[in-house]
Order: structure tokens, then sequence, then C-alpha cells
């Protein structure tokens, strides 16, 4: 199956934008919580990107992978990142 990355491909983009800005706003002394705000919004980006790759995987590969009796290693796959949202 085709993978479509657009939607994710366009959330990092607007995350490097938005990225760029914060650096900007802490080389130019901002003030702090200004800075924060735009780093939590930065990883709200981030974290929906994330989230629209691992739905198109699940849709796409690991959904593969069950046609072809083969879906342990991509559960195992998806259970290891989604560790990582839980730490």
């Amino acid at each position: 199956m085709k993978h479509n990355h657009k939607e994710s491909l366009n959330l990092l983009k607007t995350a490097r934008g938005q990225l760029d800005a914060v650096i900007r706003m802490t080389e130019d002394d901002r003030y702090c919580v200004d800075i924060a705000m735009q780093i939590a919004a930065l990883e709200s980006l981030v974290r929906k990107a994330n989230l629209s790759i691992l739905k198109n995987h699940l849709e796409t590969c690991v959904r593969e992978s069950f046609d072809e009796g083969k879906a342990d290693e991509k559960i195992d796959e998806v259970i290891k990142v989604l560790g990582k949202y839980v730490k």
C-alpha cells in the first residue's frame, strides 16, 4: 500500500518554522514564558506529526502484515513507539 505522509510533512514543516522562531526569540532574550509557550506549541505539532505517521503505518504496513500472517513484528514495533509516549 502507498504511504501518505502529506499531513505529517506539513506539520513537520510548520514545526521547523516554529522552531526557528523559538530560536530567534531565545536569541533576542524574549520573555521566558512566551518562549515556553511556543515550545509547548512546537511539541504539540511534532506529536501530531508522529501520530499521523503511526496512523498511516497502521493503515498500511500493519494491515499488510496481518494479511500476510506476519503481524507480531509490526505490532511489537508500534508498541515500542507507543512506549515512548508513556515514559
